[in-house]
């Protein structure tokens, strides 16, 4: 075994080391379901910052992103990290606070008990049918975060995939089974560091393996449409095609989707004050904005590392390994830079890692506590504790074997499921955290109707092409947002105790 090899694996095995002994260490802390899915209410404004974001970026911010800037040039990759970029600040913004609030007062501790709370929907259908969704669009999405670690240990030691994605499926849901929702946010801000150290070396070493700012500019310049915002460059013809103003509308759509997203909604929840909000706001969408822009730069960089011959020619989705490339060639540098490329690789496992727990932690919810709530299961609250971590443990072997195939994509899979959760909860999060006559049928109409276009947006309308083609979100948020309104409209106006208590928040 080479040096390179060999500080990679030990800077790998210290981060795993430290995942897991986290996890230990809040299990001791962590003695009801409250505790478990929600912290008891304990997250600190940085912890709660760090730990969405970490856990919304994913693996895609290390691997897409860059990608998509590598082979295209900004303009795909940009619009989408300003989408993101606001999205993330609006959510912070405008939901944080009152969804903070509002839990509380309907004392909610997972997002469709929530639903059900807010309407005094006592048969539980609104939390039968958001936990439903939960499982339709997290399993999958759980399954893509254990197939990335899995592909990442393949390619770097030639292991055996399926192996490689069990064990750090195994890592995964240790810490997550043992610590619950503490272990999970603390380690999403460790990954969170873990993340930005990766990008600054990278981007450092990778200007370096350039040939420096100079030579990376020129190169991106010489690139027909590489750095128009308006272009994309094709790089087998090295043309430029034009890039639209529905492209541009549909690809900043991604936005949209921070409304829904769960396992970013339980930070809200889950801080401990909510004055400090503010502060959560600023750090999460500075880091946000800061680490898209440095990854996007990282695409255009390893571009031109490629021209200069440091790292090969990457097309395709081999373009989405261009920070592992990177690594690669620093790690032949000796074994302290070896060490260093072994933070950069446990940056990407990070990524993944970060949001494949909290996916994982609100999937097992959806099935323990939220249907156990449907049916009216009534268990004491240890033996709903060990249920709770059996549930987790059920639900990743269940993505596990979504997992298996080692060819599937895993950003399909993340895009399409970013898009279910957009448009299925935002528009109820946003109508009934703000808009008082919206009523249970309005809800459960919107939820609904959002969920089902997804699919049939992206099976039946969008292969038909022309303005047809964007983004599944875009349409299904919309029309879901319609009929929310349109059906709470038509039906009766909501019972005075609901509205008793939507006026009595935030006072």
């Amino acid at each position: 075994m080479d040096n390179g090899t060999l500080g990679i694996i030990i800077a790998i095995i210290v981060y795993l080391g430290g995942m897991l002994y986290i996890g230990y260490r809040f299990s001791k802390k962590t003695e009801t379901v409250g505790e478990f899915y929600l912290g008891g209410r304990k997250l600190g404004p940085l912890a709660a910052a760090m730990s969405a974001e970490a856990s919304d970026m994913s693996s895609w911010l290390l691997m897409g992103l860059p990608g998509v800037a590598y082979l295209t040039g900004i303009a795909d990759a940009a619009w989408t990290a300003i989408g993101l970029a606001l999205g993330t600040y609006l959510n912070w913004l405008i939901i944080a606070k009152r969804l903070r609030q509002y839990t509380e007062k309907t004392n909610s501790i997972t997002v469709p008990e929530f639903f059900s709370n807010r309407y005094h929907d006592s048969g539980k259908v609104l939390t039968f049918i958001a936990a439903l969704v939960i499982v339709i669009f997290f399993v999958p999405y759980t399954a893509s975060g254990f197939a990335a670690c899995g592909k990442l240990f393949s390619s770097l030691f030639g292991a055996d995939y399926h192996v490689a994605m069990i064990l750090s499926a195994i890592v995964i849901v240790t810490y997550t089974a043992l610590g619950g929702f503490m272990a999970v946010s603390v380690t999403d801000l460790i990954q969170s560091i873990v993340m930005t150290i990766a990008l600054v070396v990278i981007l450092a070493f990778g200007v370096h393996s350039a040939g420096g700012l100079a030579a990376v500019g020129e190169n991106a310049k010489s690139l027909a449409g590489y750095l128009s915002l308006t272009a994309i460059h094709d790089s087998a013809s090295g043309t430029a095609a034009p890039y639209s103003f529905l492209t541009i509308v549909s690809t900043m759509a991604w936005g949209l989707g921070y409304f829904g997203m769960p396992h970013i909604l339980l930070r809200f929840m889950a801080i401990e004050d909510e004055n400090k909000l503010q502060i959560s706001r600023r750090v999460g969408s500075i880091w946000v904005v800061i680490s898209m822009a440095v990854s996007v730069f990282i695409g255009i960089v390893g571009y031109a590392a490629s021209n200069a011959g440091a790292i090969p020619f990457l097309s395709g989705s081999d373009s989405e390994t261009v920070i592992v490339q990177f690594a690669s060639l620093m790690s032949k540098s000796g074994l302290l830079a070896a060490l260093i490329a072994g933070i950069v690789l446990a940056g990407i496992l990070a990524s993944t890692m970060s949001t494949a727990d909290s996916q994982l932690l609100t999937a097992s919810s959806a099935v323990s506590k939220d249907l156990a709530d449907v049916f009216h299961v009534k268990i004491d609250t240890k033996k709903t504790l060990q249920i709770s971590r059996l549930t987790l443990i059920v639900v990743s072997l269940i993505g596990v074997f979504f997992a298996w195939d080692s060819t599937s994509s895993v950003f399909k899979i993340v895009s399409f499921a970013w898009a279910g959760f957009g448009a299925s909860f935002g528009p109820v999060v946003l109508l009934a955290l703000f808009w008082k006559r919206s009523n249970f049928q309005g809800a459960l109409a919107g939820m609904v109707s959002g969920g089902v276009m997804i699919f049939v947006w992206k099976f039946l309308v969008r292969p038909l092409g022309g303005v047809l083609d964007i983004y599944e979100l875009l349409p299904a948020f919309v029309i879901a947002l319609v009929v929310n309104i349109v059906v709470s409209l038509l039906t009766p106006a909501p019972e005075q105790s609901v509205l008793d208590t939507f006026d009595s928040i935030g006072k």
